[in-house]
C-alpha cells in the first residue's frame, strides 16, 4: 500500500499544503485501487497531480467538519459539468449520516437531489468494516465536536506477486482528543496516521477536539503501532514542539506529515 500526503494542514489550508486528504493506493492483482480518507479544503487540486480525478474509487470522511470535506462541492462540479462527460459512474462517498444534506446546503443546492446524481452517498455504521477493491475500511467513534467522528483503520490485503497476499494496516484518527476508539481503531498497526493540533501546555483547558503530540505518542504506544506520522497541524503549531513531545513516550519511528511526500507501508 502506497500512502500520499495531498494535503495535512489543520483546520485550514496552510501555505505549503491543503487541509486534510490522503491517497492510498494498493493492487489487487488485476488492477491498481485509488482511495482518498477525506477531501478537505484546498485539496482537490493538489490530488490531480497524482491522479485523474475519474480514477477516485472512492472517498472515505472522517467527519464533516469543511477541512475535511468540503472540496467534495468542487468535485461534485468536475463529475456534473465536464463537457465531454464523466467517463465512469457516480463516485461511492462513505461518511456521516448528514454528509449528502451537508454538501447539499454548502453548494446552495435542493436536497433532492442535491449531490446524489454524482455521489453514492453511504453512511457508516460504528465498527461495520466495508470493503472496496484490496481495502477493508471500518469506522470507528472518536471524541470530536461533531454529531459523527470516526478513526479509520484501513486494512489491505496486497497482492505483490509472491502467492500470498501481503497484509498490512494503517490507522487514521481523523480529528479526536484521547478516546478509547482511537485505540482501537490503530490496536497494532503498521502506520499511524494521527492527528496533533494541539501543544501540551499551550491548549491544555480546551477538551474533546484535538491531540497533542505526546497524547497521539501515548495513544500509539497503547495500541501497539509500529510508526507514527503527526498530522493536522494548524499554521500556529510548531513541528518541532509536537515531535518531542511524541518522543518522549513512543521509542519508535516519529515524523511529521509533509503534502507530496510518498510511504511504503
Amino acid at each position: 500500500m502506497k500512502l500520499t500526503i495531498v494535503g495535512c494542514s489543520g483546520s485550514f489550508p496552510g501555505p505549503q499544503s491543503p487541509a486534510s486528504c490522503y491517497l492510498l493506493t494498493a493492487h489487487d492483482g488485476t488492477r491498481l485501487w485509488r482511495i482518498l480518507l477525506d477531501l478537505g479544503s484546498g485539496a482537490l487540486g493538489a490530488v490531480q497531480k497524482y491522479m485523474d480525478l475519474a480514477d477516485i474509487d472512492g472517498i472515505f470522511l472522517s467527519h464533516l467538519h469543511p477541512d475535511h470535506c468540503m472540496d467534495l462541492c468542487g468535485l461534485h462540479v468536475a463529475v456534473r459539468w465536464n463537457p465531454d462527460g464523466w467517463p465512469t459512474g457516480r463516485i461511492p462517498v462513505w461518511g456521516p449520516a448528514a454528509t449528502a444534506e451537508r454538501l447539499a446546503t454548502a453548494y446552495g443546492l435542493d436536497p433532492e437531489p442535491g449531490m446524489s446524481e454524482e455521489f453514492d452517498f453511504i453512511t457508516w455504521a460504528e465498527r461495520a468494516p466495508v470493503k472496496l477493491g484490496p481495502f477493508t475500511i471500518t469506522p470507528y467513534p472518536v471524541d470530536h465536536p461533531m454529531e459523527e467522528a470516526y478513526a479509520l483503520r484501513v486494512e489491505v490485503d496486497e497482492f505483490d506477486g509472491t502467492g500470498v497476499d501481503r497484509h498490512v494496516v494503517l490507522s487514521y484518527s481523523g480529528d479526536t482528543d484521547a478516546c478509547a476508539g482511537l485505540v482501537e481503531a490503530a490496536q497494532d498497526a503498521h502506520f499511524f496516521l494521527c492527528e496533533a493540533a494541539f501543544q501540551e501546555g499551550r491548549d491544555d483547558a480546551i477538551k474533546g477536539v484535538h491531540l497533542t503530540g505526546k497524547r497521539a505518542a501515548e495513544a500509539a504506544v497503547e495500541a501497539g503501532v509500529r510508526r507514527l506520522l503527526l498530522t493536522h497541524l494548524p499554521v500556529w503549531t510548531d513541528p518541532v514542539v509536537v515531535v518531542e513531545e511524541a518522543k518522549a513516550v513512543f521509542t519508535g519511528d516519529v515524523a511529521v506529515a509533509v503534502a507530496g511526500v510518498h510511504y511504503t507501508i
